[in-house]
């Protein structure tokens, strides 16, 4: 560990966040924590983590903080709003954002907490559920070259990959290409299975065929079984990723590159959410094409 950074206050702790601030404390670090709700953070507490009531308090007393948020106003509410940690950041304190948000939010976020000398770093992290709790998390970083050894100790206890893929915003922006590559993968799975269903193809036998060969993917691994299974249970959430591809899809407008097939994947992803579903999995578009052939 880090001697200089050994507590470390951790905002968010969802589906992803929760697992994150676990292996960081096992690792030995002390963990304050803040979460909108205080009760989906009550196991953290009950391994050791000490409760802060506001994102202020969480920064106070710690040598770095992490926030892993929904999405951008959660992000720009926890580090700039009233009780946030702006109001108690000092000189060198610095923040890691692991969630997925805007890059040019991002930008303007850094450059705030600057004004008080915080360092900040976009690390937004790939891998799921799965990849949060083993600690394999692959992490795209954007930040002050200079300042990496500094977070490396911390961010190697949650990840396996890390990646410095430029300066602050750089971080965000390849965690964009990377949704745009993931959704794809999932549409492919949603869309193979139900045409295998519909041409009476045995399911088991099916998935066990495609991931001996060349249509083997992380997410064909462990989606895969839970759509054969009917478990809509989120590793990801539908509205979550509608909310990344609206934020892919503005700035893919804004640069000029069109992304057809991702306008699709949205749309698709739209109509479970109108159904009331923006909180089952992504792996649940498997009955919107499924619904479609009959």
């Amino acid at each position: 560990m880090a001697e200089s950074r050994k507590t470390i206050g951790f905002i968010g702790t969802g589906i992803m966040g929760a697992p994150m601030a676990a292996n960081l404390l096992k690792a030995g670090y002390q963990v304050i924590v803040h979460n909108r709700t205080k009760s989906r953070a009550q196991p953290l507490l009950d391994q050791g983590a000490v409760w802060a009531e506001t994102p202020a308090q969480a920064a106070a007393g710690a040598d770095a903080v992490m926030t892993c948020l929904p999405n951008t106003p959660d992000v720009q509410q926890v580090l700039l709003g009233p009780s946030g940690v702006y109001e108690t950041a000092r000189q060198g304190l610095i923040c890691i954002d692991t969630s997925t948000i805007c890059p040019d939010a991002t930008r303007k976020i850094a450059a705030q907490l600057g004004q008080k000398g915080v360092i900040f770093f976009d690390a937004p992290v790939s891998g799921g559920q799965i990849g949060a709790i083993e600690g394999k998390l692959s992490i795209m970083i954007g930040g002050p070259r200079e300042h990496l050894e500094t977070i490396r100790p911390i961010l190697e206890v949650v990840g396996r990959t890390l990646t410095h893929c430029g300066p602050v915003g750089f971080g965000q922006m390849t965690k964009l290409v990377n949704q745009v590559m993931i959704i794809h993968t999932i549409v492919s799975i949603a869309e193979g299975l139900a045409f295998a269903k519909k041409a009476g193809l045995n399911l088991e036998t099916t998935l066990s065929a495609v991931l001996a060969g060349a249509a083997y993917s992380h997410s064909l691994k462990h989606l895969g079984p839970k759509i054969l299974a009917g478990d809509w249970k989120p590793a990801f959430k539908v509205d979550l990723q509608i909310k990344d591809l609206n934020i892919i899809l503005d700035y893919a407008q804004r640069i000029g590159q069109p992304l057809p097939a991702t306008a699709l994947a949205r749309e698709l992803l739209s109509i479970l959410s109108a159904r009331g579903r923006g909180q089952d999995g992504t792996q649940a578009l498997f009955e919107v094409i499924e619904q479609m052939g009959k």
